[in-house]
């Protein structure tokens, strides 16, 4: 199974991006798909999710208003698009892939699969 991810980029704040993640040996539809990121000197921390059988989003507080995640199962990709972007978003974006229960949606510990990463860097 490979995931890759793409559409990072330097943008100023208040601009917007979209993050894609394509699938391969992977059937998008049985898989709850999130996005996570990574600042420099920080943990990997939860952004958004979707879940196999259920297509309400989950989102982290931050990101709530401005982030849509939403996924095409018929060609297996994955999205992210980030509006009202801020320098606090600046991070290496990675998706994920994953069949753990609800209660770990937000955990990197709910995902066996990730992408390497794309880099979003927000100036201000």
């Amino acid at each position: 199974v490979q995931l890759q991810a793409s559409g990072g980029g330097l943008v100023q704040a208040g601009d917007s991006l979209r993050l894609s993640c394509t699938a391969s040996e992977l059937t998008f539809s049985n898989y709850n798909m999130a996005w996570f990121r990574q600042a420099p000197g920080e943990e990997r921390e939860f952004v958004a999710a979707l879940r196999r059988h259920n297509s309400n989003p989950y989102y982290r507080d931050s990101v709530k208003g401005r982030f849509t995640i939403s996924k095409d199962n018929a060609r297996n990709t994955l999205y992210l698009e980030m509006n009202s972007l801020r320098p606090e978003d600046t991070a290496v974006y990675y998706c994920a892939a994953g069949q753990a229960v609800l209660s770990y949606v937000r955990s990197t510990a709910g995902y066996k699969f990730w992408g390497q990463g794309t880099l979003v860097t927000v100036s201000s």
